[in-house]
């Protein structure tokens, strides 16, 4: 079951890349879509789209990875030093 809801919260940011892609690709094609009022809106919502899904898909990949210790040394997390030890 969790295997299942980490996929669907992997997908609604790859689905909103996905549109961010087809509405740049639409705008250097000319094509307008209906709630969006020009085309240089449409590049930079569908930019916007893009990196946030990019970036979401990113930070969460890393952050598996992180935990796991499967991460180059410059991307480890800095542990804080213990006094009690």
């Amino acid at each position: 079951m969790q295997r299942m809801i980490a996929l669907t919260i992997l997908l609604i940011p790859g689905f909103l890349a996905a549109l961010g892609i087809k509405w740049m690709r639409d705008t250097l094609f000319g094509i307008l879509h209906a709630p969006l009022p020009s085309l240089w809106l449409q590049f930079l919502c569908g930019f916007l789209l893009f990196a946030l899904g990019l970036g979401f898909i990113g930070g969460f990949i890393l952050h598996r990875d992180q935990k796991r210790n499967k991460v180059q040394p410059r991307f480890q997390k800095k542990q804080k030093n213990d006094p009690s030890s």
